[in-house]
Parts: C-alpha cells; sequence; structure tokens
C-alpha cells in the first residue's frame, strides 16, 4: 500500500460547487407530495410559504453541514460526523439508516411514482405495483451486468429535469384557468401556518428538498472554502427554492385545490390542464422517465454504502460480498429487495413519511454536532464557520424537533418505525461488537 499523502486537491469552484447542490437536490418529491399538502392546507399562501420554509431550512442545515465538512473532510458523511463528535455507534446507525430510510425507501417512493406516472401513459400495460416492481428489477439487473453509468448521464437527467421545469412553468403562465387563486395572504392563514399539519407537511417539503448535504462532502476539495461552500449553498438552494414554488404555484394555479388533494400525480394533473389529455399523457411519459434517473442513481449508489459496512461490521459481512467484475451486487438485490418489499406493503405516503421522520432524526443530531464540536474541540482548524452562528443551527433545530414532534403526535406508526429502525441500527452495532469483534 502506498504511503503517499492522498489529500484532495482543491479544484472545484463556485459554479460547479453550486451545480452539484443543484443536481442532488432536485429529486422525485416535488413531483408527488404536494396532493397530501393541499388535504389539511386550503391557502395558497400557506402552501407558498410551505416550500420557502423548506428552502430556508435546508440553507440553515447546509450552512451547518459544511463546517463539519471542512472541520472534518474524511469521507463518509454522517457516519464520520456522529462517529467522531459522539459515538462509532451512532456512525453505524447513521449508516443502518441510509441501507433501510437512505436508498431502499427513497427507491420505493420514487418507484412508486413512476409507477403512477406511467400507468397515466398506458395503464393496461402495466399497473402502478407492477409498474414501479417492474423497475426496480430491471434497473437492478442493468446496474448488476454494467458499472457504466456515468456522471456526465446523471449531470445530462439533471439538466432536462430542470429544462422540464422551466418549461411547465412557463407553460403553465401561458394557460388560463376557468377559476382564480391568489397568493395573498388571508384571514386565517396564520392558523394553517402554525399548525400541526404545516409541520408534518414540511417532512414531505424536506423530503423534496433533500440533497442539500450534498455542500459536505465537498469541501475538502473546493477552492477557498471559507467563500466559495456558502455562496454556492445559498445560490444552489435560492434557484431550487425558487423552481419549487414557481412549479407548485403552476399546479395550485392550473388545477382546483380541492382536484389534487390525496394525488401523488399532480403533475400529471396540471398536465392534463395545461395541454389536453393527450399532453398530459405525454407530460406523465417524461416525468417517468425522468424518475427513472433517480431510481437509477439510488440503485447504483446505495450497494457502494452497504459494502463498507459489510467490510468493516462482521454482521453484515455478506453485503461486501462482489462479483469479478467488482460490482456489490449482494449488497445491490438486498437493497432492492428491501425496496420491492416496501412499494408491495407500504402506502406511498407513509414511506414518504418515514422517509422523512428517519432522516429528519439524523439531520437534527449531526446539526446539533456543530454545537457540540465547537464545545468540544474550540481550537479545531474550522475553514469554514457557520454564518450566523449559533442563530442559523439553533433555527434549523427547533423547526426539525417542531416537525419531528408534530409528525410523531400525528402519525405515531410512522415515528415508532422510525425509531425502531435507530434502535434496530444500535443493537446490531452492539452485538457486532459484543460476540464478532475478534472476527473484523
Amino acid at each position: 500500500m502506498s504511503t503517499k499523502s492522498t489529500k484532495s486537491i482543491a479544484t472545484i469552484g463556485v459554479y460547479t460547487a453550486t451545480a452539484i447542490v443543484i443536481a442532488n437536490m432536485i429529486g422525485t418529491g416535488v413531483f408527488g407530495s404536494l396532493g397530501f399538502q393541499v388535504i389539511s392546507i386550503k391557502s395558497v399562501f400557506a402552501i407558498i410559504m410551505l416550500w420557502l420554509t423548506g428552502g430556508v431550512l435546508s440553507f440553515c442545515g447546509a450552512l451547518s453541514y459544511a463546517e463539519l465538512g471542512a472541520a472534518l473532510p474524511r469521507s463518509g458523511g454522517e457516519y464520520n460526523f456522529l462517529s467522531r463528535i459522539y459515538h462509532p455507534m451512532l456512525g453505524f446507525v447513521s449508516g443502518w439508516v441510509s441501507l433501510v430510510a437512505g436508498f431502499a425507501a427513497p427507491i420505493a417512493v420514487a418507484s412508486m411514482l413512476f409507477g403512477k406516472y406511467f400507468s397515466n401513459v398506458n395503464p393496461v400495460l402495466l399497473n402502478e405495483d407492477k409498474a414501479a416492481v417492474a423497475i426496480i428489477i430491471l434497473i437492478s439487473i442493468i446496474h448488476t451486468i454494467n458499472t457504466a453509468v456515468g456522471s456526465s448521464f446523471q449531470r445530462v437527467m439533471t439538466f432536462l429535469k430542470v429544462a422540464i421545469i422551466i418549461f411547465f412553468v412557463i407553460a403553465g403562465f401561458l394557460y388560463i384557468p376557468s377559476f382564480s387563486i391568489s397568493i395573498l395572504p388571508n384571514a386565517g392563514d396564520a392558523s394553517y401556518i402554525f399548525s400541526g399539519s404545516f409541520a408534518v407537511s414540511l417532512i414531505y417539503v424536506s423530503y423534496a428538498y433533500s440533497g442539500w448535504n450534498a455542500s459536505a462532502y465537498i469541501a475538502g476539495e473546493m477552492k477557498d472554502p471559507g467563500k466559495n461552500i456558502p455562496k454556492s449553498i445559498l445560490y444552489g438552494t435560492v434557484i431550487v427554492t425558487l423552481l419549487y414554488v414557481l412549479l407548485n404555484y403552476i399546479f395550485l394555479y392550473t388545477v382546483p385545490m380541492d382536484d389534487l388533494a390525496g394525488k401523488q400525480d399532480v403533475g400529471h394533473e396540471s398536465a392534463k390542464a395545461i395541454f389536453g389529455a393527450q399532453g398530459g399523457r405525454i407530460m406523465s411519459g417524461v416525468i417517468a422517465f425522468l424518475l427513472v434517473s433517480t431510481i437509477s442513481s439510488m440503485i447504483f449508489a446505495g450497494p457502494r454504502v452497504l459494502q463498507v459496512m459489510g467490510e468493516d461490521t462482521f454482521m453484515l459481512k455478506f453485503l461486501s460480498v462482489k462479483s469479478i467484475s467488482n460490482i456489490p451486487y449482494v449488497a445491490l438485490w438486498f437493497q432492492s429487495i428491501i425496496a420491492i418489499t416496501l412499494v408491495v406493503t407500504g402506502s406511498f405516503e407513509t414511506i414518504l413519511s418515514y422517509v422523512g421522520f428517519t432522516l429528519q432524526l439524523i439531520t437534527f443530531l449531526t446539526v446539533l454536532g456543530v454545537i457540540i464540536l465547537r464545545y468540544t474541540e474550540p481550537d479545531l482548524e474550522r475553514p469554514f464557520r457557520t454564518w450566523g452562528y449559533p442563530i442559523v443551527p439553533i433555527l434549523f433545530l427547533a423547526l426539525t424537533a417542531w416537525i419531528l414532534y408534530s409528525v410523531f403526535m400525528a402519525k405515531p406508526t410512522v415515528g415508532l418505525i422510525g425509531i425502531g429502525t435507530i434502535a434496530i441500527g444500535a443493537l446490531l452495532y452492539y452485538l457486532d461488537k459484543k460476540f464478532f469483534k475478534e472476527e473484523i
């Protein structure tokens, strides 16, 4: 093994970093969550505030993660942060959460949404669940035999997602609906904004914004991180927030709120209003195609995380098995089987709530770690310090605590499953260290 330094050369500038932030944030949640928000929030102004709040929450979280990423540049994200700040057990738990809630469950959510949009194009060929299972199996087979899924493919797909959103927004503004809405606040809107329903809806919005923590993983490779990290986070978050607010406004502008309530495929309903029935089917096909890239990227990336966990943990050693082509195929299919099981047994809304709740628990501990590390290691070199400290991390923690509490009160089963996932991870760590320490 070489003893030469492997320190990364800082090559990433502010524009590339901004593109990375945007690429990681633009996902599936924006195409499938509005229908659940309008069930209990009957105000356009409150919905717009919901998505703006999601952007502010993401910005505060990203700034906090960026400080940790710059101060603790070792790869691993939350695994590295939580192990260093708290205890290796919490690092292991974060990896376990990545297995279930970070990859398998989001694959299930994206696949179910794919199935919904695909069924609008051809409801006879495959129903929603069968289409969701089929796309997981198909992409898993592809990634089992072929590793040529380059970053250029993901960049192109991200560009297409942004282009589709912009096209959709422009087309929406050119459409003249048969009803009218106003984004101005009305009497009673404050009761929506400070309600538990608003906090619960923030779980869906937070999932749509997920990916903002990507900034923490490129800090060590950025030029002038103290200046460029906050710039890239600010630019990326503002752009994504603007796109999300505009897109959701178009959904509300083109389709009556009551007609969207409970719908997963709000994009189809809006496209049908703007372009007609045939145009709606075409747009559903386009959105389904874009969701394929999201599913593909998670099916590709997830097993690489699981493989590392298998190498470090005897009880999960089977996940480290690779093919002669160096593909962690056992981890890949293990992840896909979990995702398929969730598709078959769970509902879209329940899985989406579970993912949001569980991941928010981990991000809460990580952002809290910024404050803890300031006290435990005050002399640690910090190339970047969180803007507005301690207000920014405290704001994030307060909003996240409100969200977690509200979700637990409204959906205790989802909360208990999320806490149970973390407890199982802690138990696996304990058993592994107690009984298999000598085997590693």
